[in-house]
């Protein structure tokens, strides 16, 4: 896949192979995270639901490590975004066609009805 473009981007903007890595990694390990929280929230409500003071006691942690895990993806989707900003910004400064900005936005301004 290395020296691979992509070009789905629907403005002719083509991604080499390494970024997309990159990201498809980035996506996979959210992915994981996300599934473990998954678990995580369904052994905090089974625990909830038992009223057991021991499981009541453990949700503490289990809480602890689910927030833990929020911080994780937010953290993780921020590199994704800039990286992806900073990809744009590297595949935009070879295209004339000016369909993006150096701040990696769309050259084009909205129109608001008067």
């Amino acid at each position: 896949m290395e020296g691979d473009t992509f070009s789905g981007l629907g403005n002719g903007t083509q991604i080499d192979g390494k970024i997309m890595q990159t990201f498809q990694k980035s996506f996979v390990q959210v992915q994981d995270i996300l599934d473990q929280n998954r678990a995580l929230i369904n052994e905090i409500n089974q625990n909830h639901e038992s009223k057991i003071p021991d499981n009541l006691s453990r949700n503490v942690g289990l809480i602890r490590e689910l927030n833990n895990n929020i911080r994780r993806v937010v953290d993780l989707y921020a590199d994704l975004s800039s990286n992806f900003t900073k990809s744009m910004d590297v595949s935009s400064e070879g295209d004339s066609s000016g369909a993006l900005k150096s701040d990696g936005k769309a050259g084009h301004k909205r129109i608001r009805p008067a």
